[in-house]
């Protein structure tokens, strides 16, 4: 079964890049806007795997994994962080709130495969004959 992951990024070019970035594996990305949004989707689609920014309007990537923790259906679902903030204390931080993992932009593709694959499977596609 594909990995279902959520992408929760205000920026939509984050968005294509981490769709972009498991478009060779058998994965379905899910995309939200804000918190707000993310945490209505990953409600309503249970992903294996969210990948959260911090600073996003309507409800930033702190706030929606507050509420993710809270919620008995979703609090086991991985989140990594995928942020700009790299300080030690921003990062301190972001490991207490319980992430899997965090990332920091800009980022490599490869550095976002590495990270994720150890929290879901992720198959290459068959190549066709």
């Amino acid at each position: 079964m594909p990995a279902k992951i959520l992408s929760v990024d205000d920026s939509k070019t984050i968005r294509m890049i981490v769709k972009r970035t498991f478009a060779p594996y058998e994965a379905t990305v899910l995309e939200a806007g804000n918190g707000e949004e993310g945490l209505a989707t990953a409600a309503a689609e249970k992903p294996d795997l969210i990948i959260l920014d911090i600073t996003m309007p309507v409800m930033d990537g702190v706030t929606m994994l507050g509420k993710l923790k809270e919620d008995p259906e979703l609090k086991g679902i991985p989140v990594i962080m995928l942020t700009a903030e790299s300080g030690r204390e921003n990062v301190t931080f972001i490991a207490k709130l319980g992430v899997r993992d965090y990332l920091v932009k800009p980022f490599k593709d490869e550095q976002l495969i590495e990270k994720v694959s150890r929290v879901v499977t992720l198959t290459p596609k068959a190549v066709a004959a």
